[in-house]
């Protein structure tokens, strides 16, 4: 039986209308089951082929690995301008001695409020002067900052958002290493 006319005896008998009756249609239908099976089957193989012939691809890399690609190291990035890569904190600080004994001599100012108590990092050594920047402030003005051991700086207070930032003429006049992270009492006049 060709192919042409098992797919035809096949369309027909899943039509309902073989055109045959008894033995004759039950052979039809056994054909194209056979057929079916012959298609899943082959299927199979091809599928079967194709993996393993993929894996050959992987063979050969295997026994002949390719060299490995350069890999470009990046440069560092150029330093910001007025950031003093490589300068001393003392270099970067260009507040004068009298600024800062002003600056920590400050009394305490009647009516002054406490806004609360932060924990300070260094701010931006481009911006100079006594200043404390804090999500507590909400305009600017001015005030002071104390340690939790009592020493105290005045400063100007700038509104920010996130964590508090202390300047590092600030931090230099309270005697903080720059890496410290102090706890500070921040206080509006």
């Amino acid at each position: 039986m060709g192919l042409s006319k098992a797919l035809r005896s096949l369309s027909k008998v899943r039509h309902g209308n073989a055109g045959l009756q008894g033995q004759s249609g039950q052979l039809q239908l056994k054909a194209g089951h056979v057929i079916v099976n012959r298609m899943i089957y082959r299927s199979l193989i091809v599928i079967a082929a194709t993996a393993i012939l993929s894996g050959c691809g992987m063979l050969t890399r295997l026994t002949n690995p390719a060299p490995p690609a350069p890999v470009a190291i990046a440069a560092p990035p150029p330093a910001a301008e007025g950031m003093g890569v490589g300068q001393s904190a003392a270099a970067l600080d260009t507040s004068t001695a009298a600024e800062k004994t002003a600056a920590t001599a400050a009394p305490q100012v009647a009516g002054e409020r406490v806004l609360g108590r932060v924990v300070a990092g260094l701010g931006s050594p481009a911006m100079q002067g006594f200043w404390l920047k804090s999500a507590l402030i909400v305009a600017p003005g001015k005030g002071r900052v104390e340690t939790a051991d009592g020493k105290t700086v005045a400063v100007d207070l700038v509104p920010g958002t996130g964590g508090a930032l202390l300047s590092l003429a600030a931090f230099r006049a309270l005697g903080l290493g720059l890496t410290d992270l102090p706890e500070v009492s921040v206080y509006a006049n």
